[in-house]
């Protein structure tokens, strides 16, 4: 007699064992990958808003812009605040997990952006920092050359190497700290002068005048081809300057070019009469250079974010950054919209002074 397929029954004893079997294997999968998720590192950078720092203000009762050997003005109201960012992950020693990311992914004030976007291949934190720090102290003294060309006040300005690139054109002859004085005759006062000579007579050598430790030099050097089709000296130049007096700035534990045209506003206030920003509270970021040129720089938005959270009722932002600027201002900040250490300074001036704001240029 043939048998026909039937259902058989499962004793609820060997049902209720098989639903714990499941249940502890996908609870070990389970922590299996919640420990993954904690203890793999993921190549993604987080960036969120960082403190707001008053640079007209002081810090452990110490101002933070200080001037001596000559008259100063420091402000008694107001704020200029410079804005920062604070970065996690990306770096070998500085690491962050998937839910480190999915946090900032899910965080409306922060960003993530893959590590490759934002740092080069293997660097160390330690070399950030001391890029960083070395990006600060030019930036100080940038604002402070833009801050003195702006109040008309004279200082000396001098060309100086930054590095020498090695096996390029100069390896061996030009030093880093070596003054450029001329080149074939012609007074160096920045990298477009060199660019120029270098160009009417391509591949020719040239003659350059050097000061070097305080003695005058003069070396002949003849230019290599790049990859480019241009023909280079193999230097890096940086402007070295003698201001009149002394102007100090005070801040650890932060680096980056991005606070330069605030430290200019700053230095302006504290060198002439009267409060510039008229008891208000403004904030800002931008790099600049000594001709007072404002420049775009990163993490714009957390940087908003900052300054709203620390009372900033004006901000003001790099043309250049606009794109950025647009649907991430907080409420209640207005952004002004500068390309200049000039720009800049009349509109904090007007708003001090009382003047209707709603006309200033913005991010649009």
């Amino acid at each position: 007699m043939s048998q026909e397929n039937q259902d058989v029954a499962v004793p609820p004893t060997v049902a209720r064992e098989r639903r714990v079997s499941f249940m502890m294997v996908s609870g070990v999968v389970a922590l299996v990958l919640a420990v993954a998720a904690v203890s793999i590192p993921v190549p993604y950078v987080v960036e969120s808003p960082g403190p707001a720092i008053n640079t007209i203000g002081q810090i452990n009762n110490q101002p933070v812009i200080a001037v001596s050997g000559t008259q100063s003005f420091p402000a008694k109201t107001g704020s200029l605040d410079l804005t920062t960012v604070h970065m996690r992950g990306g770096l070998p020693d500085s690491q962050i997990n998937f839910f480190d990311a999915m946090r900032a992914w899910l965080t409306p004030s922060d960003s993530l952006y893959p590590s490759e976007l934002i740092y080069a291949p293997g660097i160390s934190q330690q070399a950030v920092n001391s890029e960083n720090s070395a990006a600060m102290t030019s930036s100080q003294e940038n604002a402070t050359a833009a801050a003195l060309t702006a109040l008309s006040i004279d200082f000396k300005t001098v060309v100086a190497v930054a590095s020498v690139v090695t096996d390029g054109a100069s390896s061996g002859i030009i030093k880093p700290d070596d003054v450029v004085l001329t080149i074939d005759g012609q007074d160096v006062t920045g990298i477009s002068v060199i660019q120029g000579v270098l160009a009417k007579e391509p591949g020719a050598p040239v003659s350059v005048q050097l000061l070097r430790d305080g003695v005058n030099t003069s070396v002949s050097i003849t230019p290599r081809k790049g990859a480019d089709g241009k023909f280079f000296l193999g230097i890096t130049l940086q402007d070295r300057f003698t201001f009149p007096f002394d102007v100090k700035i005070s801040l650890s534990n932060i680096g980056g070019p991005s606070a330069g045209m605030i430290f200019a506003l700053g230095i302006m206030d504290t060198l002439t009469e009267g409060d510039l920003s008229g008891g208000k509270h403004f904030a800002g970021t931008g790099t600049i250079d000594p001709q007072g040129n404002v420049g775009a720089i990163g993490g714009i938005a957390q940087k908003m974010v900052g300054a709203r959270q620390n009372g900033a009722q004006y901000f003001l932002a790099p043309a250049a950054n606009c794109s950025d600027v647009v649907g991430h201002v907080p409420n209640g900040l207005q952004v002004i919209k500068v390309a200049t250490l000039k720009e800049a300074y009349e509109a904090v001036s007007d708003i001090g002074a009382g003047k209707d704001s709603s006309a200033l240029p913005t991010c649009k």
